[in-house]
């Protein structure tokens, strides 16, 4: 009896070890499992990170861009007024209040008012270009139709009135003579065309 109790005893152990054993390989099984689906998920979480800020960083770009523009309409309501400033500035007051006849001190006054509109037409100016708003280059240039607007081709030679004295000048075809309207761009893009006359 006593033998059978021990083989009992040693077969119920031996069961016990392959059961420990087989717990233990299922348990390292699931630990593997576990592993991959823990680097899975952190590989997936991190793709998605980087997806996101990714978008974030192109979100903030179209957003820059956008902003960077968005003044545009505004500008371009502007610009008339700036046009006016320039029209009446070419006038040279100047020289038409010394044909005025008036005296001293009326002349002073109105040289006065004259120097403050062009302090304005400075300020304007000045703001426009904090704003991103540059001149298109235009007299003496080479014709560009992504910056200019021809009004007019002019045969050579050229002949201009300047200062109640015509000046000829002969130059290539596609070469901007005059400025009749200034363009301008805001950031790099034109929002308005420069109205020029080239020669022909």
């Amino acid at each position: 009896m006593e033998e059978e109790k021990q083989r009992e005893s040693a077969s119920a152990e031996a069961s016990a070890d392959k059961e420990k054993e087989l717990n233990l390989e299922e348990l390292k099984k699931k630990l593997e499992e576990c592993q991959k689906l823990k680097e899975e998920y952190l590989a997936g979480w991190q793709r998605e990170r980087a997806d996101f800020l990714n978008y974030k960083k192109e979100e903030m770009e179209r957003i820059g861009g956008i902003l960077k523009y968005a003044n545009a309409e505004l500008i371009l309501k502007i610009l008339p007024i700036l046009d006016n400033f320039e029209i009446a500035a070419r006038q040279n007051p100047v020289r038409s209040l010394e044909k005025a006849g008036l005296n001293w001190q009326e002349k002073e006054r109105i040289n006065h008012v004259i120097q403050g509109f062009l302090q304005i037409k400075a300020q304007l100016q000045d703001f426009l270009k904090n704003q991103g708003v540059e001149e298109i280059k235009t007299v003496g240039e080479k014709f560009d139709p992504n910056f200019h607007e021809a009004v007019e081709e002019v045969e050579p030679p050229y002949t201009k009135i300047v200062e109640n004295e015509k000046e000829s000048k002969k130059v290539e075809p596609g070469i901007i003579l005059e400025e009749i309207q200034k363009g301008y761009t805001l950031n790099g893009r034109v929002i308005r065309p420069a109205k020029v006359r080239v020669s022909k």
